[in-house]
């Protein structure tokens, strides 16, 4: 038994040791340049995204024009402003990011905008995108570095501020994040659809315009070796990049597989974000290593303030990290193809694995005449959030229990209840139900436990062609 109790206390103490360690390790002054860098490349093309937004008239349409959000679960209190406050509120984003970008009032501007872009995030769940939550998650991050050290006007405003170097965990938790977005991408990819080219087939065609690549795009191999190549990207350009030797094949990797992304698929600024935000991989590219070596001989020799990494610092790092490693593997607690269920899909990097498209059709029910109404629930919502909420289940159920109460009321009939019919085809497959029929949406559960109104997606029947599939009605692809 005592020996027993050695062999526990031992390990302990080797535990405690290499913990400490750790902790010195990213406490250790790296050059801050990089950190400056990423600083800047965030804020002007945050800039960039809040620009676009107003000049495509997006601020109205998201959160001016529908009559309901679909609202994330526990925040079901946030609501769009009223109107022009939504434009002011974007506008004070534009502001903020420029901030960032320069580095001025960074302490005040960095976490302001943090609190800015998750409340726009958090408005309406149909308008989800990963890059968006990626945004989200480094907006926070940055909140907390001090990013404002180096080449900024905090630092020339107040030269007591100005540092060369900055802790190294400053730069790790930022590659870590984007890691993150990379990897879990890559692993999502590892399923059956992907590794078969779909829906990547069908996204190809109509593709032969592109400069140079686009002929070759159509061609029966291309939706293969797109789908493989991407798969293999997302897995290794993580640890390429950080490895000085491959470093150079990574970055032409990096370059290649952005630019055609942004020509293949609408996804806005997510690759010239990830492209611009590659060298915060590179450590110090910019020849200033005799300056951090320095430091790193004044703290040794007590010449030095310490920046020791503390145990509550570390402590809050390390469970960030975990949480972040775990969520994206809650999809595996449901039944059923993510894809098709959705449940455990959102903030688990599933990106563009699925495209689905379907119809729904909606009645409501009053149980103590056995009367019913059809009803269109494009009456109630946009273009953009019908198309969604067609082939989702749980856009479909939060949509009952919010056009209840405003069908009750124009109908005059209380304790209805609103039944759908959803076809629904997912990557190119034949149309199958979705969704029981005969279930009341209003009163439908969609949380931690499976959703038993959920049909499974069975048989693999593909649409005539080859797989690729002929869309009518509401579409959406998954980003």
């Amino acid at each position: 038994m005592t020996q027993k109790k050695e062999t526990v206390s031992r390990r302990q103490a080797q535990f405690r040791k290499r913990l400490g360690l750790l902790r010195v390790w990213l406490a250790r002054p790296v050059d801050a340049a990089p950190l400056a860098y990423f600083r800047f490349v965030f804020g002007a093309i945050m800039v960039w995204e809040v620009y676009r937004y107003w000049s495509k008239g997006w601020i109205d349409r998201y959160y001016v024009e529908p009559q309901l959000f679909f609202t994330y679960p526990g925040f079901g209190w946030v609501s769009p402003w009223p109107e022009p406050w939504m434009e002011v509120h974007f506008a004070i984003l534009a502001v903020l990011a420029a901030a960032i970008a320069l580095g001025l009032a960074y302490r005040i501007a960095a976490p302001l905008f943090a609190l800015g872009f998750w409340y726009v995030f958090l408005l309406d769940q149909s308008n989800y995108l990963n890059h968006f939550y990626l945004i989200a998650l480094v907006a926070t991050i940055l909140s907390f570095l001090p990013a404002e050290r180096y080449a900024s006007l905090d630092a020339i405003l107040r030269p007591e501020l100005r540092r060369r170097w900055v802790p190294s965990w400053t730069l790790w938790v930022i590659r870590f994040q984007l890691g993150v977005a990379y990897i879990y991408g890559g692993l999502a990819k590892i399923n059956a659809d992907w590794l078969a080219g779909r829906p990547m087939d069908d996204w190809l065609q109509g593709s032969s315009d592109i400069w140079l690549v686009g002929p070759y795009l159509e061609l029966p191999i291309a939706a293969l070796l797109l789908s493989w190549g991407g798969l293999a990207f997302d897995l290794l350009v993580v640890p390429a990049l950080v490895y000085r030797r491959t470093r150079g094949v990574a970055v032409v990797a990096v370059a290649v597989f952005h630019l055609m992304n942004s020509q293949i698929f609408s996804i806005g600024i997510f690759p010239w974000f990830m492209l611009a935000a590659t060298p915060v991989f590179f450590g110090t590219p910019w020849g200033s290593g005799h300056r951090v070596k320095a430091v790193r001989e004044k703290i040794a020799s007590g010449a030095c303030v310490s920046i020791a990494f503390s145990r509550l610092a570390s402590g809050l790092l390390g469970t960030y990290v975990v949480i972040q490693l775990l969520v994206p593997f809650r999809h595996l607690a449901y039944p059923g193809n993510v894809s098709w269920t959705e449940e455990g899909h959102l903030f688990s990097w599933h990106m563009k694995l699925r495209d689905k498209s379907g119809r729904i059709e909606f009645t409501a029910h009053d149980p103590k005449t056995g009367r019913r109404w059809a009803f269109d629930h494009r009456d109630f919502l946009s273009a953009r959030q019908a198309r969604k909420m067609t082939v989702r289940p749980n856009l479909i159920a939060q949509f009952a229990r919010k056009a209840k109460p405003r069908l009750e009321a124009s109908l005059g009939v209380t304790g209805l209840e609103i039944r759908g019919s959803a076809m629904v085809s997912l990557n190119g497959r034949d149309r199958r139900p979705m969704i029981d029929p005969d279930v009341d949406l209003a009163s439908a559960t969609w949380g931690w436990k499976p959703a038993d109104w959920i049909r499974p997606l069975e048989g693999e029947s593909f649409a005539q062609g080859g797989g690729r599939s002929v869309h009518v009605g509401a579409r959406s692809d998954d980003r």
